[in-house]
């Protein structure tokens, strides 16, 4: 009798989970914690260019207010007169606006601090403040389709470019590089070896006192594509075929050398790649001050080896002015430089004494004089350097220990490393604008459990000088909300803490058992646990609210801690910090006994898409379920840089160790796979090699295609697809019929 009463009990726990009047619940809380319930939550300043002063948008009751503040009186005061500029517009459109409706998109106020200028419905309209003018400047022109992003330019469609002194212009004709005489039109050939296949870049760079040019010899290499068939066109009945430049690892990749032209004599300078030999890429190259040299990067392939490189200009050497030397690999893409305007000193960020900290080389001799930063803590970017001063401004997350290692604070240093000083001390993830001039900042600042606020700070101290705004979320608390909660415990090695999120649902009751949902986004590149304050969180709150406890943490392989908590990542991406994650859970479960470890699902998109496949494949004893969009499920299906980054070059069997279409067959737990069939950031093929995998091994599995659809988590479709299956899958309950749920359309 005691283990059917028990039995009971938790039959009625579970069925008062999933059910209609829940997912209702969870539909309904896009609109009752949206932002608009937020006052003066989301300050984002405009600093008027050359002068001291800012204007912003504040949410009031009513609406949106503009108002404009003086950084040096403190004063705060109406943009303009909002009846007014209502009232004009009103009657210019034959549309109704009132004072606190006004959604100016691209909106900018000049030097002057009157003329204000705006886009409203397509048109572009110039607003006198104190005359109360307002003037059609004609339809917004339409910006120019840009390539794809995978897109490699193949830097042949440069314009011709003119020498400084105005003598002479530069331009590619039949693949090498003439000039011409501009005062006697007379055109000069300046090589001759230039053909289709081995072609010279019509970036064109000339030398400051106007004597050489310079342009990269590029042999390019037959591209790779990824086909797209678009099932339901909207504008025919037909489907579409669709292509797409799109390089994977181990394909041949295009080869540059740096050439040097003297326009007088004709010689012509191409130096030995010895030093740049085996291209990732090759960037650059520009021209020193004073012409005697050009500087290029060299990024080479496996990534192990990063150069800044000189050509001289007098007889074609090359020499390395800095060395990045890693055994994994060097994280080109947090490299920060900054060729300071003496000619001779060089600001450089690197990894390689574990944290990324900034260091000072001299050109001359193409050694480092000194570290600027040091400490177990992460420089994550620079936002002004005064040369004149020699003062360097910069963010940095972990300098606290005692507090969440991944919050952003602002600090400036001098050039030799003395004299840091902490410009936002307050707890929070801290934002910063800096006023043209670099005397004021405007700093908003939260916490996921703590409201924005934003300041005007003094850029040389730190010190407020005024509280712009202080936001109200009285409303969102009388619509239930509730803060979710920052978690930390120790991960794999027992040593290191590990940071997380917990979401619960609004009517949580401790009393209960609830299962696990965890959204996983990991791996290198950044961090993803949210810091800042939000109402709503798209991938949680409303899961949560469906009886889960949802979770996001950010394991080993994620970024900002120290390179070597990120470099697990290596040959290993299938890792995805899932034991430390693993880890989190139980010790959360273990301080909160409603949570029920025992059932725990994980889902994601993309690189998350991966690693939740993943954590049912490699941790079954763990993970129960798993829903996976759009993974890059075979590195070798992905992207170059992403994968021969983390992955290494050449292709080797970690590529395929790490597959989930080679280790499918070990799935053993449900998993819904969905797909967009026009995914343009992950080949779609990745997806569909999984399900043939699958297929084959005689394995039980749920797919979803979404016809149109490119790169997504799943849409309104999916999100509702993906409520079900844990429903379904971890609470063991028939979710309710789609008809009676009151989704938001």
């Amino acid at each position: 009798m005691l283990l059917l009463v028990q039995f009971l009990i938790f039959s009625v726990d579970v069925l008062a989970q999933g059910t209609v009047e829940d997912y209702n619940r969870a539909y309904g809380l896009r609109e009752k914690y949206s932002a608009k319930h937020v006052l003066n939550g989301n300050v984002r300043p405009h600093w008027v260019s050359e002068t001291n002063i800012f204007w912003y948008i504040r949410d009031t009751e009513n609406g949106k207010e503009y108002v404009k503040v003086d950084a040096v009186t403190c004063k705060r005061t109406s943009l303009f007169n909002h009846g007014k500029l209502a009232a004009a517009l009103s009657s210019a459109t034959g549309k109704s606006f009132n004072s606190y409706n006004l959604s100016l998109g691209n909106a900018q106020l000049d030097k002057d601090l009157n003329t204000f200028t705006f886009e409203l419905d397509g048109k572009k309209w110039m607003y006198d403040v104190k005359k109360n003018k307002l003037v059609d400047n004609g339809n917004v022109s339409q910006s120019a389709q840009q390539p794809h992003w995978m897109v490699v330019d193949d830097e042949r469609n440069g314009s011709p470019v003119n020498s400084p002194d105005g003598n002479y212009v530069a331009y590619i004709k039949n693949d090498n590089v003439y000039v011409r005489e501009l005062s006697t039109g007379r055109e000069k050939q300046l090589s001759n070896d230039g053909t289709l296949s081995n072609y010279y870049s019509s970036y064109i760079q000339w030398s400051p006192d106007s004597k050489s040019v310079v342009s990269c010899k590029i042999r390019p290499v037959h591209k790779r594509y990824v086909y797209y068939v678009e099932s339901s066109p909207s504008d025919q009945l037909q489907p579409k075929l669709h292509k797409q430049e799109y390089a994977k690892p181990g394909d041949e990749l295009r080869f540059k050398i740096p050439c040097i032209f003297n326009v007088e004599t004709g010689k012509a300078l191409i130096p030995s790649a010895e030093l740049f030999a085996n291209q990732y890429d090759l960037y650059g190259p520009m021209w020193n001050a004073d012409s005697k040299a050009v500087t290029f990067e060299y990024n080479e392939r496996g990534h192990k080896v990063y150069r800044v490189l000189e050509m001289s200009a007098t007889d074609g050497t090359v020499r390395v002015l800095i060395e990045e030397k890693e055994e994994k690999y060097v994280n080109y893409t947090r490299i920060y430089r900054n060729y300071l305007s003496d000619g001779r000193r060089i600001l450089w960020s690197s990894e390689r004494d574990n944290y990324n900290h900034l260091y000072m080389y001299d050109r001359i001799t193409g050694k480092p004089t000194h570290q600027i930063t040091i400490g177990e803590w992460y420089v994550r970017g620079i936002q002004y350097v005064d040369e004149a001063n020699e003062v360097i401004y910069f963010s940095a997350n972990g300098m606290d220990k005692d507090k969440d290692p991944y919050l952003i604070h602002y600090y400036r240093i001098d050039f030799d490393g003395s004299n840091l000083i902490e410009l936002t001390p307050e707890d929070g993830m801290h934002k910063c604008w800096f006023s043209t001039n670099h005397k004021y900042m405007v700093d908003v600042y939260s916490k996921v459990d703590m409201a924005p606020i934003a300041v005007l700070r003094d850029t040389n101290t730190g010190k407020i000088l005024m509280e712009l705004e202080r936001a109200d979320i009285s409303a969102l608390l009388t619509n239930g909300w509730k803060v979710p909660e920052m978690f930390s415990a120790k991960g794999r090695d027992g040593e290191t803490d590990i940071w997380g999120i917990i979401y619960r649902p609004s009517n949580f009751d401790p009393n209960k058992k609830y299962p696990i949902v965890e959204y996983i986004y990991s791996g290198p590149g950044d961090h993803y646990v949210p810091k800042t304050f939000s109402s709503y969180n798209w991938w949680m709150t409303s899961l949560a609210e469906l009886g889960f406890i949802v979770v996001q943490i950010d394991g080993m392989t994620t970024s900002f801690r120290s390179k070597e908590f990120e470099e697990v990542c290596y040959k290993n991406l299938k890792d995805a910090g899932l034991p430390d994650h693993i880890a989190w859970i139980k010790a959360a479960a273990q301080r909160y006994p409603y949570m029920d470890v025992d059932r725990v699902g994980i889902f994601g998109c993309s690189a998350g898409g991966q690693e939740s496949l993943g954590a049912v494949l490699y941790h079954p004893e763990f993970y129960k379920a798993a829903y996976s969009a759009c993974g890059c499920h075979d590195n070798r299906m992905d992207k170059i840089w992403w994968n021969e980054l983390w992955m290494g070059y050449p292709v080797d069997e970690s590529y395929s160790a790490c597959s989930n279409v080679e280790n499918a067959h070990l799935l053993k737990r449900p998993l819904m796979l969905v797909v967009g069939e026009m995914d343009d950031n992950v080949d779609p093929a990745s997806t569909m090699q999984v399900v043939n995998a699958l297929i084959k091994a005689g394995k039980d599995f749920e797919l979803v295609v979404l016809p149109g659809v490119r790169h997504t988590m799943g849409e309104d479709f999916g999100e509702h697809k993906r409520y079900d299956f844990f429903v379904r899958n971890l609470m063991g309950v028939t979710p309710p019929n789609w008809d009676l749920i009151n989704k938001p359309r």
